[in-house]
C-alpha cells in the first residue's frame, strides 16, 4: 500500500505527545480521523480528475500507434485508481477501528503500534516487530 503522500503530510502537524497521556485517547483518535479523512478526500479528488481527463482526452485516433499509446495511458491510470480504491476501503476500515476503540494496537500481538508509526502509515495494523516478522516469513515462502 502506498504510504501517506508528502502533499498530505503538509496538511497536519505531528501529534505532540503529552507526558502521562493515555495512548489512543480521544485527542489522538481525532488526530488520526483528520489525517485519514484528508487522505480519503485527496484520493477522491484524484478519481474525479481521472474521470475528467479520460472524458476530455478520449479520442479515436486513426493512427494505431497513437491509439495504443492512449489506451496504455488509460490502462495505467485505471490500475492506479483501482489501487487507490482498495486504499480507500482500507482507510474506511481504519476509521471503523477508531470508532470501535481498536485502532493503534497490533492485531497480532496486541501491543501499541505507536503514534509516529501510525503517522507514517495511518492504516498500519501491525507493530513494527510483527510487520518485520511477517515480511521475513513472506520472503522465505516467496523464495
Amino acid at each position: 500500500m502506498p504510504e501517506l503522500k508528502e502533499s498530505l503530510k503538509k496538511h497536519y502537524s505531528p501529534y505532540e505527545i503529552k507526558k502521562g497521556e493515555e495512548y489512543m485517547n480521544e485527542e489522538q483518535k481525532q488526530h488520526f480521523r483528520n489525517i485519514l479523512n484528508a487522505w480519503k478526500r485527496e484520493l477522491m479528488e484524484e478519481v474525479d480528475s481521472t474521470i475528467h481527463h479520460m472524458q476530455e482526452d478520449a479520442a479515436n485516433f486513426a493512427d494505431p500507434s497513437d491509439r495504443a499509446s492512449q489506451e496504455e495511458e488509460f490502462s495505467l491510470e485505471l490500475r492506479t485508481r483501482d489501487r487507490e480504491r482498495k486504499l480507500t476501503k482500507k482507510i474506511n476500515d481504519t476509521l471503523e477501528l477508531i470508532e470501535s476503540d481498536d485502532y493503534g494496537f497490533c492485531e497480532s500481538c496486541g501491543i501499541e503500534i505507536g503514534i509516529r508509526r501510525l503517522e507514517a502509515r495511518p492504516t498500519a495494523t501491525l507493530c513494527i516487530d510483527c510487520k518485520t516478522l511477517a515480511e521475513i516469513k513472506e520472503k522465505q515462502l516467496g523464495g
